[in-house]
């Protein structure tokens, strides 16, 4: 099974591509979607879509995994922060990806095993588990994290005989 962990955010959108084989993780690779400050929404929205689904349709993955809702302090941030996840979901169902939703405490926790962990922990750990030799950007790490965190939970779901409704 092949995971797309995306970490969405207008200006840095986080990319991990992390493989399960044979009862082990692997990391396949990672990216950011960069989008400079001066570049207004609409293009940032275009450009990850553009980046998401090339990223798609050159690796092929089984499924997408995102991290789930939270709030910011400003409303406006979560506004864009929103539309970018939307862009990123929006593009992987058109993919014929199923998207999978896992939320930041989560993924905090498969990864560094304490819902609160800094980033250069997740960062760290992520660097740990699939044996990388460099610590990726952070936005790429936690899109790694979540790639991480989705395989542990499809796992232990199959592990518990889990059904999909």
């Amino acid at each position: 099974m092949l995971v797309l962990g995306i970490d969405t955010s207008l200006r840095s959108t986080g990319l991990g591509l992390v493989e399960f084989r044979d009862g082990r993780i692997f990391g396949v690779g990672y990216d950011t979607i960069k989008n400079p400050a001066r570049r207004p929404l609409s293009e940032c929205l275009v450009n990850i879509r553009r980046t998401l689904a090339d990223a798609i349709a050159e690796f092929r993955p089984d499924v997408a995994a995102v991290e789930g809702v939270f709030y910011a302090k400003y409303p406006a941030t979560t506004l864009i922060l929103g539309q970018a996840r939307g862009v990123a979901i929006a593009t992987c169902a058109e993919s014929g990806l199923q998207v999978f939703e896992h939320e930041p405490r989560r993924v905090k926790q498969a990864v560094a095993g304490w819902g609160a962990a800094t980033k250069d922990q997740v960062q760290k750990m992520v660097v740990s588990m699939l044996g990388l030799p460099a610590v990726p950007q952070e936005d790429a790490a936690d899109a790694l994290a979540i790639a991480i965190c989705h395989i542990q939970s499809f796992t232990r779901m199959q592990l518990e005989g889990a059904r999909a409704l």
